[in-house]
């Protein structure tokens, strides 16, 4: 089969709309790095992938609907990195802010909640960063981009 330029216009459009329905609802649900990726998660991302191939080039396994659907993703997500970096406010909305886990050596459980962490998941990364649980820390902040954050508690017992 042979892809018209319409047919490929059609691929661009729905890899689109796909690649950006996939962030933004990724980017709602996690925040996780890479590196901090579960089994789980790493078999929701391949079979994402997966899911949605055949829809992004309409079922035409042609060379030319997988170059377009590529360059596709490739360039709305240089795109998207552009808009990050010229818009704090767009960044905020899409990426929100950071998120207090721990606040004078005591876990914050709605926020821990609310980013989708368990108290296990918060121990492994205060472990990360040289302490034995919340004891001796002031606070503890989830980053953007998924990392956690660790200040030291004070002498007298409380946030820096």
């Amino acid at each position: 089969m042979i892809a018209t330029a319409m047919d490929l216009l059609v691929v661009a459009g729905t890899t689109a709309l796909i690649y950006l329905f996939l962030t933004v609802t990724m980017r709602l649900l996690s925040r996780r790095q890479l590196g901090q990726l579960t089994v789980i998660d790493l078999v929701v991302v391949l079979v994402l992938g997966s899911s949605v191939e055949t829809a992004m080039i309409h079922g035409d396994t042609s060379l030319p609907a997988g170059l377009v659907s590529a360059a596709t993703l490739l360039a709305l997500n240089r795109l998207l990195t552009l808009v990050f970096l010229r818009s704090e406010r767009f960044s905020h909305i899409v990426n929100g802010g950071p998120v207090l886990l721990v606040h004078r050596g005591d876990p914050v459980e709605d926020h821990l909640r609310r980013a989708g962490m368990t108290t296990e998941d918060l121990c492994a990364a205060l472990r990360g960063r040289g302490y034995d649980g919340t004891k001796g820390v002031g606070e503890a902040v989830l980053e953007t981009d998924g990392t956690v954050t660790v200040l030291p508690a004070t002498p007298g017992g409380g946030a820096p």
